[in-house]
């Protein structure tokens, strides 16, 4: 695997890349890598000749600066896994590397960026519109790589790819769990063991309303499945929500793709999570 620390050597070696004619895959990541970012790995090596995977622990994105601190930066185990898994390339740029002095960075982003995750962290999402233009500008994938637990992030990457006419191609991909249900999250490692116990209600409530919706008790499947979270020790509910797939605006019955989205802090980890309805 080649580590690149600098835009500049990492853009001369993809382009002889391209030059060849080879496919390039990026994966964007923030590190602390788990099963769910090599889920995303595997499928650009199924999709791409070469795979690109970022680690870079963006500021811009972080609303609350004691966040950004204590998140976790296990580079050396990252390399392993990445070496394990067959990573081409890993690009490990440092802050100032990827900013320069005070970058102003303002999208139109609309109501996604406000609604759900946007209304708890705002200015989130202009942090991570800026940094993926960033990232997509160095790299020029071919394709890149999402998670959908962060489904709203994917539906902003989106938007953002279209308003700027960006020539790549967007996959999501499915969510990776732990064998009892919970999302694998790189957060996951501040849960304490009775934590985890009680984090598993998310996934618990999500996949109750996936069982119990039947095409016209939208409303009551979601009060119950706030119920359940809003019940369990040591979890404090920040919304549970049946959108719109496409929009993110609450869902009728009559709304054709539902997604069922939640958000909890548990302990003092807050985790998010989601299911696709139909």
């Amino acid at each position: 695997m080649k580590i690149f620390n600098t835009k500049a050597a990492l853009q001369q070696y993809l382009l002889q890349i391209r030059q060849s004619g080879q496919t390039i895959g990026l994966v964007p990541t923030m590190g602390a890598l788990h099963q769910g970012h090599l889920s995303l790995l595997r499928q650009s090596q199924q999709f791409c000749d070469i795979t690109v995977c970022s680690i870079f622990v963006n500021p811009t994105q972080f609303n609350n600066p004691d966040d950004l601190e204590k998140y976790p930066r296990p580079i050396e185990q990252d390399i392993q896994k990445l070496e394990a898994a067959g990573c081409d390339v890993l690009f490990n740029p440092e802050v100032s590397e990827m900013y320069a002095g005070n970058e102003q960075w303002h999208i139109g982003l609309g109501q996604l960026e406000h609604l759900l995750e946007g209304e708890f962290r705002p200015g989130h999402y202009q942090g991570v519109t800026q940094v993926v233009y960033k990232l997509f500008d160095i790299v020029k994938p071919d394709v890149a790589f999402f998670g959908q637990k962060d489904y709203q992030q994917f539906l902003v990457i989106s938007k953002m790819v279209q308003l700027k006419q960006l020539p790549v191609k967007l996959q999501m991909c499915p969510i990776e769990r732990e064998p009892e249900g919970l999302a694998m999250s790189s957060r996951n490692i501040h849960l304490k063991p009775a934590d985890r116990e009680h984090a598993l209600v998310l996934s618990k409530a999500l996949k109750f309303v996936v069982d119990n919706y039947n095409g016209s008790n939208l409303q009551q499947v979601k009060a119950q499945a706030s119920e359940m979270i809003r019940n369990e020790p040591g979890v404090k509910l920040d919304y549970f929500e049946m959108a719109d797939g496409e929009t993110l605006l609450p869902a009728t019955d009559q709304t054709l793709g539902i997604v069922a989205l939640t958000a909890a802090e548990v302990g003092t980890t807050r985790l998010i999570d989601n299911m696709i309805i139909r």
